[in-house]
């Protein structure tokens, strides 16, 4: 088994566990008729992994008609995202998987019985962890297995993801200006001051999250949960869906207001809902609160490698490098290298794209 890291290196969490189907998921070989089944066992590592926000896939050497009719007869086709079912080389489907999903190599678990199976994926593939199909009702007691915290946004990860792909394949086939494609799509954002169970989420999305991240700074658990309790600080959180599902959390705020002047201190939002506008809809909705209440908006933002795309975000909303007197109401910005740029805010109309439901700012606590 090449899985394990050596122990003087972090755990890295995989993210998608890729099954063979013979005598590894199931037992018995579909193709000498064989009547397969899936051992109790196997059954609840494949629920737990999934319970866990760790995606699944197939890559099998089959016929991919009867043994994809066999998985949905065994009620597990479900729990897999993507299938690599034909006659090629392991290690080649392994990598559309990977690719597909969009995840690095490392991030990738392989499960087979066959011992050449498994070198030959290591081989092409030396970051794919492989794993023995003896090993696969021990994967939820190892620590690659396990991660740190699961939200309920990961434990619906399999979901969501299958949701975008139908969500995706509606949109290459939509013949039409892109405006009237998201309209279609009933979109709901949801803005609104973060609970104590939403923290997990949001540290999960400020961690994930580079490039609409407008200062690339991670806040913890504990970082969130302590201004949670500061009434001079609110903390948003911003969740989305539409007709196919829950996109979940997408986005985060952090907002010290004051009578005067607003401080954005932070937005981050998700990568997967640029395209729907989410990060322009935030800001347009905080600069209406902000001129609702008379006070001017600065906001914190520090270029990173990735960045570029808030600043065009900023830049597109109105802020500039104005130096207003504002400014001197506000503490020295943490570390070094973080803007400050100022906008004074004029109502903003409503999105004409999507649905906001959002809480009031602008009036008393």
């Amino acid at each position: 088994m090449s899985g394990p890291l050596p122990p003087s290196e972090p755990v890295t969490t995989v993210k998608c566990v890729v099954w063979d189907l013979d005598n590894t998921l199931w037992k018995g070989t579909l193709l000498e008729g064989d009547d397969v089944v899936i051992d109790d066992r196997v059954h609840e590592t494949v629920v737990g992994l999934d319970s866990r926000g760790i995606l699944q896939a197939v890559a099998s050497k089959n016929d991919h008609g009867p043994a994809w009719q066999r998985l949905e007869e065994l009620g597990v086709a479900e729990y897999f995202v993507a299938a690599r079912i034909g006659w090629g080389p392991k290690s080649a489907s392994v990598r559309e998987i990977a690719d597909e999903l969009k995840f690095a190599h490392h991030t990738i678990a392989f499960v087979d019985d066959q011992p050449a199976e498994r070198a030959e994926v290591e081989f092409h593939l030396p970051q794919v962890r492989c794993y023995p199909a003896e090993s696969a009702t021990e994967l939820l007691t190892l620590p690659e297995f396990t991660p740190a915290t699961v939200t309920v946004d990961s434990r619906r990860r399999r979901q969501m993801y299958q949701a975008n792909v139908r969500r995706q394949a509606e949109q290459e086939s939509y013949d039409g200006p892109s405006e009237e494609f998201l309209r279609s799509l009933d979109l709901v954002m949801e803005i609104g001051r973060a609970t104590a169970g939403d923290l997990s989420r949001m540290e999960e999305l400020t961690l994930r999250t580079s490039q609409m991240n407008a200062t690339g700074v991670h806040y913890s658990d504990a970082d969130l949960r302590a201004l949670l309790d500061d009434e001079r600080h609110e903390v948003l959180a911003v969740t989305m869906s539409d007709r196919f599902g829950s996109h979940g959390a997408v986005g985060v705020a952090l907002v010290r207001t004051g009578p005067a002047v607003w401080h954005l201190k932070l937005l981050a939002t998700s990568c997967r809902v640029v395209s729907f506008g989410a990060g322009a809809t935030v800001l347009n909705w905080l600069i209406d609160e902000a001129a609702t209440a008379g006070a001017h908006l600065v906001a914190d933002f520090r270029p990173t490698s990735r960045n570029r795309i808030m600043e065009v975000a900023y830049r597109f909303a109105g802020f500039t490098d104005e130096r207003c007197g504002c400014l001197a109401e506000l503490p020295p910005p943490d570390g070094g290298g973080t803007q400050r740029l100022h906008l004074t805010p004029v109502p903003r109309p409503a999105p004409d794209t999507l649905r906001l439901n959002a809480v009031r700012l602008a009036t008393a606590r």
